[in-house]
This record gives structure tokens, sequence and C-alpha cells, in this order.
């Protein structure tokens, strides 16, 4: 006992290392909160566009009288296509290369050259990285929304965009509320390799401890149960979310 008294003190309470921790722990929900924020706004976007290129079936418009309609339609349809086509190179590479690898490239080459916050660079690496993945787990929501629904709400009068906001959106969203409470926890969790970039975040925390201890059980265990108890904490908000609207369905 008192041997691990010996090393709590000297891992947290000796010259307040506690501190690389709560400090870390900032950073750690900081990043995360603005990359879910980020990657829920570019996931419902991209989502959207490629369910809609789906769902909708827009064809090339054929040649009318009217040329200026035309002409309009033609190049409505063309940056539909050019957006759909970016979507899906956004989803293809982001969801093909390492978020590690994705976080160096946005520090060392597109920011390389740039004075900017490490926790600006580490919310844009993980918020459009995460983006990609929400945009998946939407369009799966959006899909599986009976056509039907579509229908019923052009028959009531609403456009496109009302239906989708309106009708769609909700439904789809109560169904991939699970997915994307999953996702919130990958991304917390992914933080963890923002040390890379020199950030110090709550894992870049316990290795200081580490480092200077020499001891890693501890200070790696603290952070671990740091980890898990936000996680637990996530979880159960999910899940409570999920059985509100449970009851709101009877």
């Amino acid at each position: 006992m008192q041997k691990f008294m010996d090393q709590f003190y000297l891992n947290f309470i000796k010259d307040n290392r506690w501190k690389y921790l709560t400090d870390g722990l900032k950073t750690t929900l900081l990043i995360t909160f603005f990359a879910v924020i980020l990657g829920i706004v570019l996931g419902f976007l991209v989502a959207i566009v490629r369910s809609s290129a789906v769902k909708s079936g827009i064809k090339k418009p054929v040649k009318m009288k009217e040329k200026g309609v035309y002409i309009r339609k033609l190049l409505g349809y063309y940056l539909f296509k050019l957006v759909d086509f970016i979507c899906q190179l956004y989803l293809t590479v982001i969801r093909g290369t390492p978020t590690m690898i994705q976080l160096l490239i946005m520090y060392y080459v597109i920011f390389g050259s740039v004075s900017i916050d490490k926790r600006v660079v580490a919310i844009l690496a993980f918020g459009i990285n995460s983006g990609a993945y929400v945009a998946e787990i939407v369009r799966s929501g959006i899909m599986a929304i009976d056509i039907g629904q579509f229908e019923a709400g052009r028959s009531l009068g609403f456009g496109y965009a009302a239906t989708m906001w309106h009708i769609i959106l909700p439904q789809a969203l109560k169904n991939v509320l699970p997915a994307l409470g999953n996702e919130i926890i990958v991304l917390l969790k992914e933080t963890s390799i923002s040390g890379y970039i020199a950030l110090t975040d709550l894992t870049h925390g316990g290795n200081v401890i580490r480092s200077q201890t020499y001891s890693a059980f501890m200070p790696l265990l603290a952070v671990a149960l740091v980890y898990l108890a936000i996680v637990s904490l996530l979880a159960a908000g999910v899940s409570a979310l999920e059985r509100r609207l449970r009851t709101n369905e009877r």
C-alpha cells in the first residue's frame, strides 16, 4: 500500500504533475467538441448531395425552345454533377487514408508555412475526417426512408429541400443516432494522436508524466480511466436520447 501511495505521489502530486492531465483533458475536449460540429455539418451536406444524386435521379435536361431556361437547367445539371463528383472524391480519399497521415499533412503540408494554432489544425483534420464517416452514416439513413415519404412531402406542397429538411432528415437522424454516437466516441479516441504534432492532449500529458517519472503504469492507467469515463458518459447520453425518441413515437 505504501508503495502504491509513493507512486501516486510521484506521478500526480509531486511538482503538480496532475496538471498535465487536466490541461491535456481540456485540449482533448475542445478539439473533440469543435471537430464533432464540423464533422456533422460537413457530413450532413455531403450526405444530402450523395443521396439526392441517387434518389432524385437527376437527368440531363432535354432541349427546350426557350434557350435561356434550357441553359440554366443545363448549367445546374453540370454544377450538381461536379459537386457530386467532389463529394465522391472526398469520401474516397478521406476514408482510404489513415487519420494520422491526414493530421500530419494538414500540419506539415497545408499549414506548414503558416503560423496557426495547433488546436485549429487538429480540429480541421479530425472534423474533415469525421465528416466522411458521418456522411455515409446519414446517407444510409436517408436511403432507408421509403420513397413514399418524398412523394407525401411533394403532395403537401413542399419542394425537395423542404421535404428533406422537415420530413426525411428527422426520420433519418433518429435511425442513425446510435451510429452517430459511436462515431463521436471514435473521434474522441482518435484525438489521442494529436501528440504527433506536439499538441499536449490527454494522452500526451500522460506521456509527459511517464517521461519524467520513468513509471508507465499509473499515468497511462489514469489516461485510460479518463477516456473510459468520458466514453461511458457519452454512451449513456446517446442511450437516454434514444429512449426519449422511442417514447415520443408512442
